[in-house]
């Protein structure tokens, strides 16, 4: 199905007719297809146009922030936008590994630095939550090979870290995105040595980790 995407929590699990473009994935009914949690799954070439009413926008019952993380230009850039509680705990956030902690390329593996800035900005903040309702992790790759590739090493990159999460006895439910060189931020010349062109497009080999909860 190629790169996939997450969207809201769908109310129950009502049929919904596919569009006819590729926005969404198709089960063999013609409906969007659902994972196991109740959540549409786009596709890399949905847009805002696309959205379909009970995968995207308000749902009834109402759950807090239940869109999954936009792909933005910029997703080293992504900030925090769920008020802090009274106790300081923000349950609805989002980091980025970057700059030490992305992937070597063609790699897979977490590297120390990035082992270590989950465990200490997520890992060890769940247990401060009430409730997590959803874990979504999206890897990224650099636009460097070919479209298939690109997608299964963003996957990997994902499944590396939903298995270091698990490794340290999440229990949150977790998803995985695999966004191949779809959502680049890294902008390197075309006539880069090969070698600098990899460092150069280092910022693009990246995971984004979204934590969709509720305070105590």
């Amino acid at each position: 199905m190629g790169a996939t995407t997450l969207s809201a929590y769908a109310q129950g699990n009502t049929n919904i007719a596919a569009t006819p473009t590729a926005a969404y994935g198709q089960d063999n009914q013609g409906s969007v297809a659902r994972s196991q949690y109740g959540l549409c799954w786009r596709t890399g070439y949905w847009t805002p146009s696309d959205s379909l009413t009970g995968c995207d926008g308000e749902l009834a019952p109402l759950i807090t922030n239940p869109i999954a993380p936009a792909l933005v230009s910029n997703p080293a850039a992504i900030t925090v936008n769920a008020a802090v509680s009274a106790n300081g705990t923000n349950c609805d956030f989002s980091i980025t590994l970057n700059e030490s902690q992305t992937f070597g390329s063609g790699k897979t593996t977490l590297n120390q630095a990035a082992q270590q800035r989950i465990q200490a900005q997520v890992v060890e903040k769940l247990p401060t939550c009430g409730v997590i309702d959803a874990i979504v992790v999206t890897g990224h790759a650099d636009r460097l090979g070919s479209r298939k590739h690109n997608e299964e090493i963003a996957l990997k990159r994902a499944e590396a870290v939903a298995a270091f999460l698990k490794s340290k006895s999440v229990a949150a439910p977790i998803q995985i995105v695999g966004a191949g060189s779809n959502e680049p931020v890294a902008q390197c010349g075309q006539n880069l040595p090969a070698r600098k062109l990899t460092a150069c497009l280092s910022p693009d080999r990246r995971v984004v980790i979204h934590v969709q909860g509720h305070e105590k």
